[in-house]
């Protein structure tokens, strides 16, 4: 007997020829068509366990259909597939009491995985307010599959008051996902305000965050509120957590435990409902081995983790990252400007240490500085050329230089090449030598399960998937002894 019927509707027929074999496969039974009209026909007739829509289709656009389904059949489970992979897009299907978004192309373990949970949790997914829809003002921009993954995560985190932290380099764009969280969540009309620890001085920072009464001391002219208060109802994004104070720590704690604060130099306790976001480019848990960072305090901040990947790992996402910092810098009367596919991939090859900070600023320094409508390769190049210094690289949890490996390395490579320059492509070479071998043995060492290595390897899943494909490694899959 199947496990349940599964309805699919994709006007791709080769997208519908796969999902019912795997679905078939699976033990489920699926049934496919490649329009609106006949899925509607099939839910309103009691059909289905499980619907499986792509959002644009020939005769409606599945957005516009949802909604009537659910009116209709409130526990069907809708899991929604486009290729218009924006952040938008995995917004608008949460917005419209979809089960899930898979960004297409999509993985058919997963989407069977989907399936069968969906079918164990029917109308799990809550709705949420209507979110603007502006394609060219999106809040984040990339449609790598790393960017895909933090799009469904922050779909599925704006529908709920849990706590968050957010890791990343700098100039990565944590503040950015910070006012996603607020902007399409539950808490969007009340305050977003945000706190920078590492902007403060230390002395001040329990004073910015509870306030202070008159006379409490020296220079405490009036009563004055903290960011707890400005925040009340809304959003406090505690920027930088890494480098609040000891003390400042244990005062968090307790208003995370209890739901209430004193100000500095105040007695009467003071309830506060506000939902806490922070975010680093700190290794915390170094922090907390060393005795800087209270490990209570961590759980208690960490209750949802979000990676924001570096640029480096996001690389396909320049060209849109790039056109969408012209389109700014044309309506701030900078000019308007286009760039050539060659320019796009020198811009692909430089490593941006600095992140999209550094390629935002890299962007208008282009249109400030040359006049030409056409952005070009030689452009790019002969500014890259100048540009600064890449910072040193952070340490490692344990204390070790990551530069000194480098440097090793690097050393031995180039004493290869004698009193020669090494040949053109060093850096592509390089990655190969050291990243080829360390994926395969992870793939080895793990039987060929990609899910497996990725973790052991600290990378997700997606990336480890793209750079198997980029690096053209064979994966072979063995049974368990």
């Amino acid at each position: 007997m199947a496990r349940g019927t599964i309805l699919i509707a994709d006007d791709d027929t080769a997208i519908r020829t796969v999902l019912n074999q795997a679905l078939a496969r699976a033990g489920y039974a699926p049934r496919a068509t490649g329009n609106a009209a006949t899925l509607w026909r099939w839910v309103s007739q009691g059909e289905g366990d499980v619907v499986i829509t792509d959002v644009v289709m020939p005769d409606e656009n599945a957005f516009d259909l949802i909604p009537r389904i659910k009116k209709l059949r409130p526990e069907l489970p809708i899991i929604v597939m486009s290729a218009q992979n924006t952040l938008m897009t995995a917004l608008t299907a949460a917005e419209k009491g979809a089960y899930e978004y898979l960004p297409k192309p999509f993985d058919l373990t997963e989407l069977v995985s989907v399936v069968g949970r969906a079918l164990a949790e029917p109308g799990r997914r809550p709705q949420r307010a209507q979110a603007e829809a502006d394609g060219e003002e999106l809040p984040l921009i990339g449609r790598s599959p790393a960017m895909q993954e933090i799009y469904r995560a922050l779909a599925r985190l704006t529908q709920t008051d849990l706590t968050v932290m957010i890791t990343g380099e700098s100039g990565t764009g944590k503040e950015l996902v910070a006012r996603v969280l607020h902007d399409y969540g539950k808490r969007r009309t009340g305050p977003f305000v945000a706190l920078n620890m590492a902007a403060i001085p230390r002395e001040l920072i329990e004073s910015e965050l509870f306030g202070h009464e008159k006379g409490a001391f020296t220079g405490a002219q009036v009563r004055t509120q903290g960011r707890f208060e400005q925040a009340e109802g809304g959003t406090l994004f505690l920027d930088e957590i890494g480098d609040m104070p000891l003390e400042a720590q244990t005062r968090l704690l307790r208003v995370l435990q209890q739901g209430e604060y004193t100000t500095v130099g105040g007695r009467t306790p003071i309830k506060t409902n506000v939902r806490i976001i922070a975010a680093t480019h700190r290794d915390l848990k170094a922090q907390i081995a060393q005795g800087l960072f209270r490990e209570d305090l961590f759980y208690r901040l960490n209750v949802v983790p979000v990676r924001i990947p570096p640029l480096r790992e996001r690389l396909d996402d320049i060209g849109d990252l790039v056109r969408h910092f012209l389109r700014i810098a044309a309506r701030e009367g900078l000019g308007q400007k286009s760039i050539e596919t060659a320019a796009i991939d020198r811009l692909k090859s430089y490593t941006w240490p600095g992140n999209i900070r550094e390629l935002e600023n890299f962007v208008r320094r282009l249109v400030a500085l040359h006049p030409q409508d056409t952005l070009t390769g030689q452009i790019v190049e002969q500014e890259l050329a100048e540009q600064a210094p890449a910072p040193a690289p952070e340490q490692t949890g344990d204390g070790r230089d990551l530069s000194e490996m480098v440097e090793r390395y690097l050393g031995g490579y180039f004493t290869s090449f004698g009193s020669n320059l090494p040949p053109p492509g060093l850096y592509d070479r390089i990655i190969r030598q050291v990243e080829q071998p360390l994926l395969a043995a992870a793939l080895a060492a793990t039987r060929g399960n990609q899910i497996r290595a990725a973790e052991l390897l600290g990378l997700n899943r997606n990336t480890l998937r793209a750079r198997i494909k980029a690096l053209n490694i064979r994966v072979y899959r063995t049974p368990s002894p």
